[in-house]
């Protein structure tokens, strides 16, 4: 899924407006496991101005690269805190946790040929996907809309749920990024 997805299904599915901070707490959860992947392709693209090629066919599918994505995009040790979260009734650290979770879960089923070893550190074995969220060779012409369709329903679930004017233009924000970065990925693939 786009990032924008996964942050409006995590605030959808965790954010509770009458436990304080869990709204934003289920966001950085759910922008955790792609945050590695905008820190090391913006530093080679920005900064070092590595060619995209590069970046995207081979450090992508580095051993290097693919360390760090398993750690941040490991079912166990997120489900690890989850565990703990919701044992010790930590309601912030459920949201944080659970978003991220749900974010792996969802990517999951979802990466054709550039998954993640999600089941990191009990095996490095990468789930390859029939289906794409990006890639018009696997699915993206229907899982797109498919996710932007959610996304428009689960925006107006979380304007009838929080009141706060701040967070719904934030919600709206969102759903205009998955819109426009739903719509990038069809053209471009």
């Amino acid at each position: 899924m786009n990032t924008p997805a996964h942050l409006i299904f995590g605030a959808a599915a965790f954010g509770r407006p009458e436990q304080r901070w869990t709204l934003t707490a289920a966001l950085v959860g759910a922008m955790v496991p792609d945050l590695s992947l905008y820190l090391m392709v913006g530093w080679h693209l920005l900064v070092l101005g590595t060619e995209p090629r590069i970046v995207f066919d081979e450090l992508y599918f580095s051993d290097t690269w693919q360390t760090v994505f398993a750690i941040d995009n490991s079912l166990i040790l997120w489900g690890a805190l989850l565990g703990v979260a919701m044992w010790r009734r930590w309601p912030i650290v459920v949201a944080f946790a659970g978003a991220a979770l749900l974010h792996i879960v969802f990517d999951l089923p979802l990466h054709a040929g550039d998954g993640r070893p999600h089941f990191w550190p009990v095996s490095d074995w990468v789930f390859d996907s029939r289906f794409s969220y990006w890639d018009s060779r696997h699915g993206a012409g229907w899982i797109g809309p498919l996710e932007l369709a959610a996304c428009i329903a689960l925006v107006i679930l979380l304007w009838r749920r929080v009141q706060s004017w701040p967070w719904r233009i934030a919600f709206a924000l969102l759903l205009l990024a998955e819109a426009g970065t739903n719509n990038v990925w069809r053209l471009v693939f």
